[in-house]
This record gives C-alpha cells, sequence and structure tokens, in this order.
C-alpha cells in the first residue's frame, strides 16, 4: 500500500511528485533543494546554508512519519560543483554523526531553481504502519 507523505514544514513540491511516498516500513523521499518553506525561494548562493537547508527540509518530511536521520539507510546527494563536496561533506557528517547511512554523490549539470545541491534518501521504520506487512530490522 502507497501512502502519500506530505507536510508544510517542508518546501511544497515543484512539479508533479509527492515530498515522500510510504510504502511499508520504507519511506522514500523527493529530492530536496534549498528552499525556504515559507517563502519558496533558494536561502542562499552559499553552499554551506544551502546544505543546511536541504538536510532540514529532509528532517521535516521525515518528521512528518515521526523518523529520524537515525532512519535514514541511503542518501544520493547531487552537486552542480563537485568542488563543493568537502563543506557538504563537512555539514553532512554533523547530520550523521553515528550509524551513517549508505551514499552517492554525483556531480550534475544543473538544479531546479538554481540551487547547488539536492539530497533525497530513503528511511526504514522500525514501526509496522496499520494494515502493514513487510517487517525490516534496522538494528539499533
Amino acid at each position: 500500500m502507497k501512502k502519500i507523505v506530505s507536510t508544510t514544514d517542508a518546501p511544497a513540491a515543484v512539479g508533479p511528485y509527492s515530498q515522500a511516498v510510504r510504502v511499508g516500513q520504507f519511506v522514500f523521499t523527493a529530492g530536496q533543494i534549498p528552499l525556504d518553506p515559507k517563502s519558496g525561494v533558494i536561502v542562499s548562493e552559499d553552499i554551506g546554508e544551502q546544505t543546511r537547508r536541504v538536510l532540514d527540509n529532509l528532517a521535516a518530511v521525515l518528521k512528518a512519519e515521526n523518523l529520524t536521520f537515525k532512519h535514514i539507510v541511503k542518501t544520493t546527494i547531487f552537486l552542480t560543483d563537485l568542488g563543493d563536496f568537502q563543506t557538504v561533506n563537512e555539514i553532512y557528517a554533523g547530520y550523521f554523526s553515528e550509524l551513517p547511512p549508505a551514499r552517492s554523490t554525483v556531480q550534475v549539470s544543473a538544479l531546479p531553481k538554481g540551487a547547488k545541491v539536492e539530497i533525497e534518501c530513503i528511511a526504514v521504520s522500525d514501526q509496522t504502519p496499520a494494515g502493514g506487512q513487510l517487517t525490516v530490522d534496522v538494528g539499533e
């Protein structure tokens, strides 16, 4: 069973997609760019500020399903300039201090609205949703 996840604490979708989709214990987020949830505008040109906003947006989407960064098992980071990798990596590490998820990082030619960074993730809940039958042990 597919459940659409939506929250006003993260930016609204800028196209025909959902902020996240839950299937059983898995939550698949759309890529988040550094939009301020209230204004819908890119927060800054600074890669550090953009990265923090993206991660905070992801946190808000996960929170809508009572999940945190501890539930994330995989992230994909999209950068318009791999020269920003070190800065992004340092900030990212602060959000994943224990048991970091698997991750891929790729350089892309452009991102929506001129963003420099976009991050998507897959999270696994330790709770089976009502009516759910899928179980996965995520450990501690």
